[in-house]
């Protein structure tokens, strides 16, 4: 598919993964006409819940993924940790955005902070931990505290340990699973802070303005767009995300998150090269949400301005706080989405609120 080929309603998009984010960014292609067909090994997924075509397999079912390819026109996935050689396998046979270089990148730790630090852009600064004997001598090089972080598979702050001294390094070893680990000095931060890009097949690349994400044990609890107090960065946040999702000369959706720190620097925290937890704000929030903007990345179409609507505040409804949804969507203001998990487990992203401000 070339930069001028543009795939008209009807046509069929392919995702990997079947969560909330494919539940969202189906629900946005059916608002344009085009239909999804989902991938995944676990039956009734959110995402297959709104779409009428699902491939039930693991990912690295050659056979499943190759009948897959045949029907689909376009493929994405909502999720980092699919495998490199699933989406490099599919990619030989139909156009998949983001690539497998982005993906390759995005969900390696190492790689990523590599990849950052060479466009001169900052992160924590790190180490790369091959195995707990050298663990607690760069705790000491980098001064401690610092985080430990598993290179690959982590996310919501699992795989990850804090290490406030080195006596506590075999501990932290253990607690994240005993694998290859990056060493992060911990950051002092004002707040952390996330950029959405969107960028098309021509090149051109459009972003969201910077949010404010307050955490709870590590998963994603509030968001306030745009970030409160923040008028002096928002510039400058945005330009790293431009910069970055260029340099990954990506087709579709980055997530920047950033530390802004105490001395005025923005550090990337990490990258996500899919829509993110933090931009669910933008479907009530913005004229074009980052769900809309993937997909007319994916068929062809130039993305949009998100056209932003104000102040917006978006809370995660994790666990049992879904059971209290008809109470949430009582309130007039509140635009109450649900994602069809059948189990509420502790801390499970279950569901989310958006409440427009201004």
């Amino acid at each position: 598919m070339s930069s001028t080929d543009l795939l008209a309603p009807g046509a069929v998009i392919g995702i990997l993964g079947g969560g909330q984010l494919g539940r969202m960014t189906a629900l946005a292609a059916a608002a344009m006409g085009y239909r999804c067909h989902i991938f995944c090994p676990d039956a009734d997924a959110p995402a297959s819940q709104v779409t009428d075509r699902t491939t039930l397999a693991d990912y690295g079912d050659r056979d499943a993924l190759d009948a897959f390819a045949r029907a689909v026109d376009v493929v994405t996935y909502e999720f980092e940790n699919i495998p490199c050689d699933t989406v490099a396998h599919l990619a030989g046979q139909v156009p998949v955005h983001p690539g497998p270089g982005a993906l390759a990148v995005c969900q390696d730790r190492l790689a990523e902070k590599v990849f950052v630090n060479c466009l001169g852009i900052g992160t924590a600064d790190f180490r790369v931990v091959p195995d707990p004997s050298v663990l607690p001598a760069l705790v000491e090089q980098l001064e401690g505290p610092c985080v430990l972080k598993a290179n690959t598979m982590g996310y919501d702050g699992k795989g990850q340990a804090l290490i406030r001294h080195p006596h506590e390094a075999d501990d932290a070893w253990l607690a994240v699973g005993a694998r290859l680990c990056v060493l992060e000095k911990f950051v002092a931060f004002e707040c952390e802070v996330s950029v959405i890009a969107a960028r098309d097949r021509t090149g051109r690349v459009v972003c969201y303005p910077a949010v404010e994400n307050r955490h709870e044990n590590h998963i994603l609890k509030h968001t306030l767009a745009p970030a409160p107090d923040f008028e002096d960065r928002q510039e400058a946040a945005q330009a790293i995300a431009v910069r970055l999702i260029e340099g990954l000369d990506m087709v579709g959706v980055l997530a920047v998150e950033m530390f802004a720190t105490t001395d005025g620097r923005l550090l990337v925290n990490e990258l996500a090269p899919r829509p993110h937890n933090s931009g669910h704000w933008t479907i009530e929030g913005c004229r074009v949400s980052q769900f809309t903007n993937l997909v007319r990345a994916l068929v062809g179409l130039p993305v949009a301005d998100p056209g932003v609507r104000g102040r917006a505040e978006m809370v995660n409804l994790l666990g049992a706080e879904a059971d209290e949804w008809a109470a949430l969507a009582a309130d007039p203001g509140a635009s109450v989405h649900l994602y069809g998990k059948a189990a509420a487990r502790p801390g499970r992203k279950m569901g989310h609120v958006t409440r427009l401000l201004t």
